[in-house]
């Protein structure tokens, strides 16, 4: 089968400052964007929680008329 080669691992330092030179590179947003779009988020999430729930109760109206017909 293969053989077992050790594998040097780089120093746990090394990736750390790596870690940081890859966070320093991130373009973060500003903090007016960041609340803009949250409360766009949370303001398409309730309308459409609301059509949701129109559709859900006007089918259910529906199918409530449905069963509640005699032939």
């Amino acid at each position: 089968m293969g053989q077992n080669e050790k594998v040097e691992k780089a120093p746990k330092t090394s990736w750390f400052s790596g870690l940081k030179a890859e966070f320093q590179k991130i373009i973060w947003p500003e903090k007016q964007s960041v609340i803009r779009q949250t409360i766009a988020v949370l303001a398409v999430s309730v309308v459409t929680g609301l059509i949701i729930a129109l559709l859900d109760w006007g089918i259910q109206q529906g199918v409530d008329f449905l069963i509640g017909l005699h032939f």
